[in-house]
């Protein structure tokens, strides 16, 4: 069956609490532990179907967010999700409390209690009114950012279809492309604004409720962070201004010489080289072909993969007018179906979408068979370990993508892996502050970012009202619809860069470790999947070090000649 040959009916609200009731009560009256699986089969089993219709109306309506049918179908799962928490809660109360618990924990592992411990954490009846609320403000900003139609030379792009103007070898075009860009967000800064200080002010009237201080520890509870904390995660950030920041600063100095400027603007940071960005060669069709054949020859697993992927018609990858922005892998469970979206754009991002999202849908395809679903997936600094390794373990099959620009393009993908550490860290440290300081203005955050940027990125001239004000920010959609995700993008690319680095002395040992870390998939925590493969955990002093460092070794000793 094909993702389009789905049929989607809405669950019925009523008959799925009336359903969920019914297991509950028999999880509850279990005399046995044989019982007590059964039921709980059924549940996972039953959760994973309603969970399958909210991930088709999602994706379909990120397909195209002017369907008024799948827009509707949204809107009722942000209304309807909140009160099937509640009585998934219930649930995760009783697995708990259950007398089988330690038969349970034999079969399953100690693992899943553990995250439905931190699951109960985070809800209580009384809030589900500011989670419907919630919902609906990150559809609000999701809607909004769908519907830019950035005017440019006499035409009208999506804000996707704007990025090869953002690298355009010509400077007084990047500077025309980024000036048209930022000129629409500043157009919709009031609404910007709004949205976000409405979100702030709920979640931390969500956090408030169930007795936290600030949002934040609610925060770290939503993500699972079941191996560190937040004491570890600012020791990260420390580490990152120590030891990745000056080799930032080194980077951006050497490519500020390489592209003919003498610092570089924010209209200069897409662009690598003076004579243009490395691009894919040929249509859509010419990427998928061969990917086909990278897939194919990288492993029997992959092959298997992506032919299942091809066959199936898991992929939406063009851009155009009304679909979302950005692009994801929603794993559905129910169907053993990962679905990846993305917008294509004619850029090397198209090739990372090949790469990094097929990396997340391989580790949810592997991990399909294992009992029960809530050990499929691990954590989401894991699933992007996941990702962002593939994207380097696909690194011998580049030049069937780019040919002749190969050098260039692994080039830009290890130095921009360093480059975005920073950036990444700063989009927590802004959450943090964010969080702690609830009853900012809208210009009190802008500034805070305004500093950050300062801190983190150095070497970047800022120019246009959009980044002088310290509005960058809001056109990163993790921050509205995902607090605390960024730096989890941070864990996993310092893994990956270890994972690429272990792959240029023996690639055949480092796929298996990386096979062996994805078939594990959330049956262990972070650091003990780091562990079991043998790799510095990046929270150790000198990880980060160690990875640029190799890194660096990389870069000096394969120069791209500029042609």
């Amino acid at each position: 069956m094909k993702f389009s040959d789905i049929q989607y009916q809405r669950p019925q609200l009523e008959e799925v609490k009336a359903k969920l009731t019914g297991l509950l009560e028999a999880f509850k009256a279990a005399k046995t532990a044989e019982e007590a699986f059964d039921v709980y089969k059924q549940y996972d089993e039953y959760g994973n179907s309603i969970s399958a219709m909210g991930a088709v109306a999602y994706i379909r309506n990120s397909m195209d967010t002017s369907d008024d049918f799948y827009d509707q179908e949204k809107a009722y799962f942000d209304e309807a999700g909140p009160e099937i928490q509640e009585l998934s809660q219930e649930f995760g109360k009783a697995l708990v409390a259950s007398p089988h618990r330690a038969d349970m924990e034999k079969e399953f592992g100690t693992l899943m209690f553990k995250n439905v411990e931190m699951d109960l954490k985070t809800f209580s009846p009384e809030i589900i009114p500011d989670l419907q609320e919630e919902n609906k403000l990150c559809t609000e900003y999701d809607k909004l950012i769908a519907s830019a139609q950035v005017e440019f030379r006499g035409k009208t792009y999506t804000l996707a279809q704007m990025g090869p103007f953002h690298e355009d070898p010509n400077r007084a075009t990047r500077k025309e492309a980024r000036a048209a860009a930022t000129e629409w967000f500043m157009g919709q800064r009031e609404s910007l604004d709004r949205i976000f200080d409405d979100l702030v002010k709920v979640r931390d009237t969500i956090a408030k409720k169930l007795g936290y201080q600030t949002f934040t520890e609610l925060g770290y509870y939503r993500m699972q962070r079941n191996c560190y904390d937040e004491t570890m995660v600012s020791d990260f950030r420390a580490q990152i201004q120590k030891h990745i920041v000056p080799v930032s600063e080194r980077l951006k100095a050497e490519k500020a010489k390489r592209i003919g400027v003498e610092r570089v603007t924010v209209y200069d940071d897409a662009l690598d080289f003076l004579s243009g960005n490395a691009k894919p060669q040929g249509t859509p069709d010419d990427i998928f072909a061969h990917g086909k054949t990278m897939y194919k020859e990288l492993s029997p697993e992959t092959a298997e993969f992506f032919d299942f992927m091809l066959e199936r018609g898991l992929f939406d990858v063009l851009t155009r007018k009304g679909k979302s922005a950005g692009g994801y892998c929603y794993p559905i469970s129910a169907l053993k179906m990962p679905f990846i979206f993305a917008n294509f754009n004619g850029t090397s991002g198209d090739i990372d979408v090949l790469t990094h999202e097929a990396g997340h849908a391989f580790a949810a395809y592997r991990a399909f068979d294992i009992y029960p679903s809530d050990l499929q997936n691990g954590g989401y600094e894991t699933a992007e370990v996941h990702s962002m390794s593939m994207e380097f373990f696909t690194w011998p099959w580049m030049e069937g993508f780019f040919g002749a620009q190969t050098g260039k393009y692994r080039y830009a993908h290890l130095a921009g892996a360093l480059t975005f550490l920073p950036y990444g860290s700063m989009v927590d440290e802004f959450q943090h502050r964010i969080y702690a300081n609830p009853g900012w203005s809208p210009a009190q955050r802008n500034q805070c970012w305004l500093e950050l940027e300062g801190k983190y990125r150095p070497y970047l001239d800022l120019d246009f009202d959009f980044y002088r004000e310290g509005r960058r920010w809001q056109a990163q959609g993790h921050i509205y619809e995902r607090p605390f995700y960024y730096i989890d993008y941070c864990f996993a690319q310092t893994m990956a860069l270890a994972f690429w680095a272990e792959s240029q002395k023996d690639f055949k040992a480092a796929w298996e470790k990386y096979l062996q870390f994805v078939g594990l998939a959330g049956t262990k925590t972070f650091t003990e999947l780091v562990a079991g493969a043998n790799l510095q955990s990046p929270f150790a002093e000198g990880c980060l070090n160690t990875v640029a460092a190799a890194a660096v070794q990389w870069l000096d000793g394969n120069p791209v000649e500029d042609r």
